[in-house]
């Protein structure tokens, strides 16, 4: 039986509590261990405490890590990302910063539909070399589980195709992977005239498929003036429930639209994003039980200077979640380190309500909150040491790569440890 420890943390920061996601105060009670370490056994964690309470349990052939001067965390679980695509947006970048609007390079071609050409036009093994490549990326920076969403195929063929590619992430590599449809990501442009016709092809064809294959967990749309209106999202949302996908929402991003309010009224696990979100719609989300996962990374890379309310949330009971929303357009950060920084500078989150909503929260928004998310006993060994003795640094120091050993499953899967 293989087995490991890690001894000796400057920080152990376990996220131990309640068997549901954090609110309110609670996002503010990382449950630290000074001198902490973890004992696994066969990939699940079997003791955590200190050093001198669990050191005792290692046995011969035990691998041990001296985690002296580090912080020790569950691994992070990004509940939003779009990870297979073929092509950057480089050019459109420079559009932006020269002071073109996001909504006018849509409007121009570009955007999401840039995307689309692109990726269709992408082999089968060209995207899965993409999905490969991003997932050890992700892995590199500490995050060992990811939502993945599909989005740049736009027709029953090639969303399926993007749908296989994320699940070669999940086959290939040590990233665990909860797969969401999202063919409701844009009207591509052969619709372009035609919307309600293309989502009566996302109701009635592309959700029916990819839920009989058994593609995907979940099911978004993006609910926006210039994409899909309340009316669609909701068709699209409620087809994905009768056929067991589980429904998410990007809602309120670019315009306050009731997107907050209809993420309640079907019951969406989650609503993503809500820059725009107000009073009203804060109110929606925790009547409804909608989990706000916050996507900082997007208003920054948009040089927008509106982001979501995290605190009004916080304050108001609501499940609080932050992720990284990567993608080649509007979110190029894999890094959830970087999405925390932002989270603290940006929306005022202490640094220990950024890493609860990075772990734990995001995990119970995934539907993994029983065996990932925090390091207690019975969980998976999904867990990151940083080289930084204090978790406040992690997003103190921002722009770096702080991860230095990354364990999936009991499993080492990234290390830059110097020698010794």
């Amino acid at each position: 039986m293989a087995t490991l420890l890690i001894e000796h943390a400057s920080e152990l920061v376990t996220m131990e509590g309640p068997a549901r996601a954090r609110v309110g105060k609670e996002l503010a009670e990382p449950a630290i261990v000074e001198d902490g370490a973890v004992f696994v056994r066969d990939g699940l964690i079997e003791a955590v405490g200190t050093t001198a309470d669990v050191a005792g349990l290692a046995e011969a052939g035990t691998v041990r890590i001296d985690a002296s001067g580090l912080t020790v965390a569950p691994g992070f679980v990004d509940a939003h990302t779009h990870p297979v695509f073929a092509g950057w947006r480089a050019a459109e970048y420079e559009l932006r910063v020269m002071g073109a609007t996001y909504e006018e390079i849509a409007a121009a071609g570009g955007g999401i539909r840039n995307s689309v050409r692109r990726t269709r036009a992408a082999s089968d093994a060209e995207l899965a070399a993409v999905a490969l490549h991003n997932a050890s990326v992700f892995l590199a920076h500490g995050t060992t589980t990811i939502e993945a969403k599909s989005g740049y195929g736009l027709s029953v063929a090639d969303e399926l195709r993007l749908l296989g590619a994320i699940r070669r992430i999940a086959t290939d590599t040590p990233l665990e992977v909860s797969p969401t449809l999202l063919g409701a990501h844009e009207v591509p442009d052969e619709y372009r005239d035609r919307p309600d016709a293309y989502v009566d092809l996302v109701v009635e064809e592309m959700i029916p498929r990819v839920a009989r294959e058994g593609l995907a967990e979940g099911c978004d749309v993006f609910c926006e003036s210039h994409v899909f209106s309340i009316e669609q999202s909701r068709r699209v949302l409620e087809a994905a429930k009768a056929y067991g996908l589980v429904p998410r929402f990007h809602a309120d991003q670019l315009t306050r639209g009731g997107g907050a309010e209809l993420a309640a009224e079907v019951g969406a696990a989650s609503a993503d994003h809500l820059e725009q979100l107000d009073d009203a719609g804060v109110d929606a989300i925790v009547r409804g039980g909608v989990t706000a996962v916050l996507l900082p990374g997007s208003v920054y890379h948009l040089g927008l200077s509106r982001y979501a309310p995290a605190r009004k949330l916080i304050d108001a009971g609501a499940k609080v979640v932050l992720a990284t929303d990567f993608n080649p357009g509007s979110s190029p950060v894999p890094s959830m380190q970087m999405v925390l920084s932002l989270a603290c500078t940006q929306m005022r989150m202490r640094p220990c309500e950024a890493f609860a909503a990075a772990t734990i929260n995001a995990a119970y928004a995934l539907g993994r909150g029983d065996r990932v998310g925090s390091i207690e006993k019975g969980k998976q060994a999904d867990i990151v040491a940083f080289d930084a003795p204090d978790h406040r640094n992690v997003p103190y120091v921002f722009g770096v790569n702080h991860a230095v050993l990354v364990v999936k499953r009991g499993a080492i899967v990234a290390d830059r440890r110097g020698p010794g």
